[in-house]
């Protein structure tokens, strides 16, 4: 389609309407003009993803169903205006020209990302904001990845000479220098003459000399301090101090304790560092952890004794790291990798191997992992592994929140490649079973497997999946085995949700009523609205209308064939009960503001401070008098009246009001009133010392404040939007507390009961992993006995099982335009985990296959704002602790199993494993269940 361009006949801030199918190619053709041409330094502008979503249904680009098949959408109304309020904090400084993001945002989930010439045509035509930009950074040029710089660094510059405080924001792709000459800007002094320390926690850890590295790479963190000194006469403050201080560490070679421990059964070995670790590199390189276990203010050695706990250690949140710092607690309290880092493991760091990271990862790892196993529970600053983890791992830079598990995969399988005992991998052409026993094949693909990966990561980690694969024409079998590091297990998908929608009537009958419906997970709203009608007994004259309220406000309505998935469980939702055609009527919104005193005077200077829920009604469009507005206001706020004010049967504020109820409409939109009447309205209602509360013509946002004229109030558009103030007086009359407190859509707790009572077990999950199912139509199989792609049938089985069983909840659910967790709560057991039934072979005869938990990672919350942490079992003391970042505590074992559990580490317990305990008790509730 071509749009003619109206470039030089309008003015520029002119912009014609458009039609939806004209709106959405002007946006695709500027999206694909700036991704085409996409450079460092770009702008892209954020939208909200709710405005967005709605954008998109509007103009056709948005189409919905489940397992991404495309289902079109039928059209909606055109969007208002662009809000972007829920974007930004709160605590946005009013003088910052940069708009502060609230820190938890996702993209695709919370916005969406534009580029500058979408974002003025979509506010040409839609208006709103407020106008949030970001800069785009090259993250890798080799392969010209660019990434969006949503939230910049922040650091806190500390003046020395007056100990003030100021916040500087850069990339973290900025240069030291770039830092240097910012601060030298802002405190207009030369460059020369200064000096910046990292200060991270009020510790003088290094001095930023490195003018060509990236902040990143100088491993500062999001919020962290800075320090700055300022030389007088060529003389430095810390110059004059004495060399060793509290702050600083010497680095000077340290024995290892002598103290030992015991893990998981295994031999004791010491909880400091071998005499040997790094004997084989050089002392000056990256590789020697003695040198380097100073850095971030912490000294990884103890003097303890033998009673010492060790491996309480707390990890400090760097920006939105729990995802990383769960994972890594998990990691580093699995008793084989404890005991291979804690003794010499450089042995088997692989330099060469192009699959790997050079070893750096390992060495990072296994530096942190000492440090977290040192005696004494001082919390831990992950800065150097986050910055290795940030180079070798874009994905997982900058301080967006990310998913544990992807991470996890990520590390088990780059520390697998950093110590692969393979230095060089043979070429191993893939070979057909040609009806050979399982057996001897599956062996024969092990062997092959190992002959190109043995690490400590293979040895423990990984077992091997039966892949059978079935023609649906000419029945051809296909069985292959393949390694595997984790099992991702579904959980049976729940269809339905639970949705709390306040009720208020629009023409004054009864008091707000909370209602919670269950409707389809994948619906639209016209099912909430069905849903609603039961639960309150609408009758035929009357209907809903739906909106969310956010900051007092209604934030947005909603129409019948937007998708429920847009709804977030946090959000408050109220429907107003209106008579059926109240769109062909003038629509009231009420917004109420707290004053200190009572005054009649519009000029009066107060602070505006919105408070409670905003009330809907509805009044004929030519009934738009003072009286007429101030008659439907007291009708709709009637049922507020204190029963003490005015007792049963005074009608000076119930009955004074026009009876919607009278009002019918005809088919040209005209409206004749049967009973409707003001005339039962005193005119003394007019005089300000008789009038029940004080109204205003306001705006959406309840910032204008204009009187209401005595005849006729012209409104522009089908909504009135008026303002209540509510001062002492106001209260006495009416109970606001009915308006206030709007529940959420869904609460976790509310339903954590009925949550438990319906809940599956772990058993069902892997059931449900290894059932025949049909390959997906974007999945197709090439036969090579009908030489053609067939759709067919897939069956998994656990061939190997590994020592190391990691199990993968998945509760996260993602379509082309819909993202979702289940909070469902998955019944596993913490000792006595059997799979025999599952596992297919084991080269240890006949001996079951036991599994013991010992590890758990949370995640509660949303997709958006979530957090993780960490369940961790100390194996040697048989105790379990809440790993939730710098903080430690002990928790009871039963508390370890909830509806949050998203991994769950479980080691085997026969062979050479620690045996189980004879007085361990066995979830007796789940060792029948695999028979289920």
């Amino acid at each position: 389609m071509t749009i003619p361009s109206a470039e030089g006949f309008l003015p520029a801030a002119s912009c014609l309407p458009c039609t939806a199918e004209e709106e959405r190619a002007a946006v695709e053709a500027l999206t694909r003009d700036a991704e085409a041409n996409v450079k460092d330094g770009d702008l892209r502008y954020l939208v909200s993803q709710s405005w967005w979503t709605n954008w998109q249904s509007y103009v056709g680009l948005l189409s919905y169903g489940e397992n991404d098949t495309d289902i079109p959408l039928q059209p909606t109304s055109r969007p208002g205006e662009i809000d972007n309020r829920k974007l930004v904090s709160e605590e946005n400084s009013s003088g910052s020209e940069e708009q502060e993001l609230q820190r938890t945002l996702r993209e695709g989930e919370d916005y969406t990302l534009v580029p500058p010439e979408v974002w003025r045509k979509l506010y040409d035509w839609y208006k709103g904001g407020p106008e949030i930009s970001r800069k785009v950074i090259c993250e890798d040029p080799t392969s010209r990845r660019y990434i969006v710089d949503v939230y910049p660094l922040h650091l806190a510059l500390i003046d020395e000479r007056d100990s003030s405080s100021r916040t500087i924001k850069l990339s973290r792709k900025d240069k030291v220098h770039e830092l240097y000459r910012l601060v030298c800007s802002i405190l207009s002094v030369e460059q020369s003459k200064i000096r910046l320390w990292d200060y991270y926690q009020k510790t003088k850890n290094k001095e930023l000399v490195n003018q060509s590295e990236t902040l990143e790479e100088a491993q500062l963190t999001m919020d962290q301090e800075i320090l700055l000194e300022v030389s007088v006469d060529y003389t430095w403050s810390s110059d004059l101090a004495p060399r060793c201080t509290n702050n600083e560490f010497a680095l000077v070679p340290l024995e290892p304790s002598t103290s030992s421990f015991s893990i998981a059964g295994g031999p004791n070995i010491s909880n400091g560092y071998s005499s040997r670790i790094g004997s084989s590199l050089p002392q000056d390189n990256h590789f020697n952890p003695l040198l380097r276990d100073t850095e971030d203010g912490y000294s990884g050695f103890s003097n303890g004794t033998k009673d010492e706990i060790h491996g309480l250690t707390g990890l400090h949140n760097l920006g939105n790291t729990c995802f990383m710092n769960s994972a890594i607690q998990s990691l580093v309290h699995t008793p084989p990798l404890v005991e291979y880092f804690l003794k010499d493991y450089t042995q088997e760091i692989n330099t060469d191997n192009p699959l790997g990271l050079q070893g750096e990862l390992a060495v990072a790892f296994a530096e942190l992992l000492r440090k977290l196993w040192s005696a004494g529970r001082t919390s831990v600053p992950p800065r150097a592994f986050k910055s290795k983890l940030s180079r070798f791992a874009p994905q997982f830079s900058g301080y967006n929140q990310h998913d544990s598990q992807e991470l996890l995969a990520f590390l088990l399988d780059g520390l697998h490649e950093d110590l692969n005992r393979v230095k060089k991998k043979p070429y191993i052409e893939a070979k057909d079973a040609d009806d050979r026993p399982d057996e001897e094949f599956a062996e024969e693909c092990w062997n092959d497997h190992k002959a190109r990966n043995d690490s400590i990561i293979v040895d423990k980690f990984q077992g091997q999946y039966k892949s059978t694969l079935v023609c649906p024409e000419c029945n051809k079998i296909s069985v292959t085995f393949d390694p595997f590091m984790y099992l991702s297990l579904p959980l049976p998908s729940t269809v339905t949700r639970m949705m709390t929608v306040t009720v208020f009537s629009g023409t004054g009958e009864f008091l707000p009523m909370p209602y919670t419906v269950t409707v389809q997970k994948n619906g639209a709203c016209r099912d909430l609205f069905k849903a609603l009608s039961d639960a309150c007994c609408l009758n035929d004259s009357e209907t809903l209308l739906l909106a969310e309220v956010y900051d007092y406000r209604i934030y947005r309505y909603f129409s019948p064939s937007e998708l429920l998935h847009s709804i977030k469980d946090g959000d408050q939702l109220v429907a107003y009960k209106l008579p059926v055609g109240h769109e062909k009527l003038l629509r009231v919104e009420i917004l109420h503001r707290k004053v200190d005193r009572f005054t009649s005077e519009p000029q009066f200077s107060i602070s505006r401070k919105l408070i409670g829920s905003p009330l809907v009604t509805c009044i004929p469009v030519d009934s738009t008098s003072k009286v007429d507005v101030y008659a439907a206001v007291s009708a709709v706020l009637a049922p507020f009246v204190r029963a003490k004010v005015h007792p049963p049967g005074d009608s000076m504020l119930n009955g004074s009001g026009p009876s919607l109820d009278g009002i019918v409409l005809t088919d040209n939109g005209a409206s004749c009133e049967k009973g409707l009447s003001t005339s039962n309205v005193d005119e003394a209602i007019t005089d300000a010392e008789l009038l029940p509360f004080n109204l205003y013509l306001s705006d959406d946002k309840g910032h204008v404040r204009n009187p209401i004229d005595e005849d006729s109030n012209h409104v522009l558009g089908p909504t009135m939007r008026l303002l209540m103030d509510w001062s002492v007086r106001e209260h006495e009359i009416y109970n606001l507390k009915y308006m206030e407190d709007l529940p959420d859509v869904f609460k976790p707790g509310f339903m954590s009961k009925k949550t438990r009572q319906e809940a599956v077990n772990l058993f069902s999950c892997l059931d449900a992993f290894l059932k025949d199912e049909p390959l997906g139509p974007d999945d197709m199989w090439y036969c090579p006995s009908c030489k053609e792609h067939r759709q067919a049938s897939k069956k998994l089985d656990l061939w190997r099982l590994p020592e190391i069983l990691v199990v993968h909840l998945k509760r996260f659910s993602y379509s082309r335009y819909m993202k979702n967790k289940l909070d469902t709560f998955v019944n596993f057991p913490i000792h006595h985990l059997d799979m025999s039934k599952y596992a297919k072979h084991t080269s240890r005869g006949d001996q079951p296959s036991i599994y013991e938990l010992y590890s758990v990672i949370n995640h509660y919350g949303g997709l958006g704002g979530g957090h993780y942490s960490a369940y961790a079992k100390l194996v040697e003391e048989d105790n379990w602790y809440h790993f939730d970042d710098s903080h430690v505590s002990s928790v009871n074992e039963e508390e370890t199993r909830t509806s949050a559990a998203y991994l769950l580490f479980y080691r085997r317990v026969d062979g050479n494993s620690c045996p189980m305990s004879e007085d361990v008790p066995v979830d007796t509730d789940m060792v029948d269940s695999p028979e289920a």
